[in-house]
């Protein structure tokens, strides 16, 4: 006979309210927190009052004495001795429903939610006894909600719509609060003696056929449950939990990571987010190598799958190793691997190890991003490409200081720019880097990202806004190289980056562009845009270069002249010829402009350009702007 891992059976609602409130029924960590808001709450209440389906649960058995694999906590809302409770079951499904109907139907406490625009409200709910026995009204609009004094009011709560602030107003209201349903003994017999004292009688056969039609559909509804055994295994459970949360974000690998070291004692929350006691990891990556006028620095995004992703390739590459020394076959030889799975399988031990050489490597590779003119997180080429940079450099330790180092390093973080190489599904390109890279920078062979890292010369006519890893190179690698403003001829160290907030400027105006017919997919490409101070870009303005070029020879309140001489080394410093620019010869410009870029990109990758016919010949398609890493994405809003 077949044997299950889980067996289903109906639960009364009021059973499973009150395990909740006890903390025999417990939410494992991973899951997130009640965020239901006050329509899907009444919506789910109007289905329970008419003994309409909500869905099953499922739930994980627990056994008494057995080690635990995940972190667990109670419902949000149940008593504090709840939390001492060693649980039946934990819930991995239905959380959302439970906590609501826990919230409104058995605390006696007001419930704090949220509205659909996402506002923070606290509420008491009610059913209107009378509307709740009308077959025209939607039950829906039997439920209402009322602010935490009970009042509803209206023009700068002058007027009051309807006030349930005392017991006597619900009476007669005829609004029986929700949090009595499953106690409704008490509150019954005060509005029993309200309506003998009024010789209402009406009013006492309206609430009766409410109980019988609408109360009794709460005490006698059942909840079917599935049951998974308590011998189940956490990737199994974990498993499951995504595939019945659809309606919900899927669950990130750190946050079932966080539930199985949880299990062993370890908090890896706490770790990451940090306490009132100390400084999460998160923070300190985020805040390091920040300039005073930042609250975060260049890692400002740096998630915790990152730091995780960056443990397993150290830990799987070291057990390769290992293996590789004892002997073992190719095929007992594991793969050095950043996948979901590797997380999933990344044992305490390892991450124990590693956490803080890991983190000295995420800062080391501030140090290095902030040495190639990167500074800021919305002119990160590729926020994924930090994973592997942070674990090469905690492999190599002090090594990558040395000049020939990291100008070799170096060269492998432009190749993976401007070769377009790390927009998606990377992986499998972390997995080499991490492999190939030390070993190159100790001497050994080219790694796959240089030999790779090709960039398709007709790209730059492509590339137009900050979605596009390769734009955010150029703007780094030209301030990189040397480029001086303008107007002052400073060069761009964080320093001059921050005071003169600099950012990527149209060199022939776009004003100026739109005068003269030319069309914006050509005017408004990265070989028109250079990085240039606030200050300088409002002295352009919309001008003709060559007007904009005499104001800055002529001087400006607060601005000395510039010898013409002088002038036109800060231009050839951005890859500009000035004659081609003074004479406001835009396609000459372009033309020009464009071979100077190329050239440039040719000398930090060490490759030769291929066109698109070259490109195609070697198999490689055309990189597409939108296909880069989600960190990326949020650039456009900023």
């Amino acid at each position: 006979m077949l044997q299950t891992a889980f067996k289903t059976n109906p639960v009364a609602l009021g059973e499973l309210l009150r395990d909740c409130g006890k903390g025999k029924i417990q939410l494992p960590d991973f899951q997130r927190s009640w965020v239901w808001d006050e329509d899907r709450i009444i919506g789910l209440i109007a289905s329970i009052s008419q003994a309409l389906p909500v869905g099953a649960l499922m739930t994980l058995e627990m056994k008494a004495g057995a080690a635990e694999s995940f972190a667990r906590r109670p419902v949000q809302g149940a008593a504090p001795e709840a939390d001492k409770q060693y649980p039946d079951q934990l819930l991995l499904d239905g959380q959302q429903r439970m906590t609501s109907l826990y919230q409104t139907c058995m605390r006696k406490e007001v419930v704090q939610t949220i509205t659909a625009r996402q506002k923070m409200v606290r509420r008491w709910f009610y059913i209107d006894i009378v509307k709740a026995l009308r077959a025209d009204v939607d039950r829906i609009d039997a439920i209402v909600a009322v602010p935490e004094d009970r009042r509803i009011t209206r023009n700068f709560k002058k007027d009051v719509i309807l006030d349930l602030s005392t017991r006597e107003a619900e009476f007669e209201h005829m609004m029986f609060p929700l949090n009595m349903v499953f106690d409704v003994n008490a509150w019954q017999m005060e509005f029993y003696n309200y309506c003998f004292q009024r010789h209402d009688k009406a009013r006492v056969d309206q609430f009766n056929e409410f109980m019988s039609k609408v109360l009794a559909n709460f005490t006698g509804y059942h909840v079917p449950v599935i049951a998974l055994s308590h011998d189940t295994t956490h990737e199994a459970v974990c498993l499951v939990f995504e595939k019945v949360n659809t309606g919900g974000k899927p669950l990130d690998a750190f946050e079932l990571v966080t539930a199985m070291y949880a299990g062993r004692g370890f908090r890896l929350r706490d770790d990451w987010l940090g306490t009132a006691e100390k400084e999460g990891l998160q923070s300190r990556l985020q805040t390091f190598g920040r300039a005073s006028e930042q609250r975060f620095g260049v890692l400002e995004r740096i998630s915790s799958t990152d730091v995780l992703q960056a443990i397993a390739l150290l830990h799987t590459k070291a057990e390769r190793e290992k293996k590789i020394a004892e002997g073992a076959k190719d095929n007992e030889v594991p793969a050095i691997r950043a996948t979901r799975q590797s997380l999933l399988d990344l044992p305490l031990e390892a991450y124990l190890a590693y956490r803080e050489p890991i983190e000295a490597g995420f800062k080391a590779a501030v140090k290095f991003l902030r040495q190639q003119n990167i500074y800021r997180v919305i002119d990160l080429p590729y926020q994924s490409q930090i994973v592997p940079l942070a674990a090469i450099l905690t492999e190599i330790g002090d090594l990558w200081e040395h000049t020939a180092v990291k100008e070799k390093l170096a060269r492998w973080y432009w190749c993976g720019i401007f070769g377009e190489l790390y927009g998606s599904a990377a992986e499998t390109r972390f997995a080499r880097d991490i492999q190939e890279v030390p070993a190159w920078l100790r001497g050994g062979p080219e790694p796959a990202t240089v030999k790779d890292g090709v960039f398709r010369s007709d790209r730059l006519k492509t590339m137009r806004t900050r979605l596009s890893a390769a734009y955010k190179g150029i703007h780094a690698l030209l301030m990189r190289e040397g480029a001086k403003d303008f107007r002052s001829g400073q060069d761009f160290g964080q320093t001059v980056f921050f005071d003169e907030s600099v950012d990527i400027h149209h060199i022939f105006p776009e004003a100026w562009c739109r005068k003269h017919d030319i069309d914006k997919t050509e005017y408004d490409t990265i070989i028109n845009k250079t990085p240039l101070s606030y200050r300088t870009n409002r002295i352009i303005g919309g001008a003709a270069p060559s007007e904009y070029l005499g104001r800055l020879e002529k001087g400006r309140p607060g601005d000395p002249p510039i010898a013409a001489p002088v002038l036109d080394g800060y231009l050839r410093s951005h890859c500009i010829n000035p004659d081609l620019l003074r004479a406001d010869q835009f396609k000459a410009f372009m033309a020009d402009r464009e071979k100077q870029l190329l050239t440039l990109i040719a000398r930090v990758t060490g490759h030769q350009l291929l066109g698109a016919e070259e490109a195609s010949d070697e198999g490689e398609d055309a990189p597409d702007d939108i296909l880069q890493d989600s960190g990326l994405l949020a650039d456009v809003a900023e």
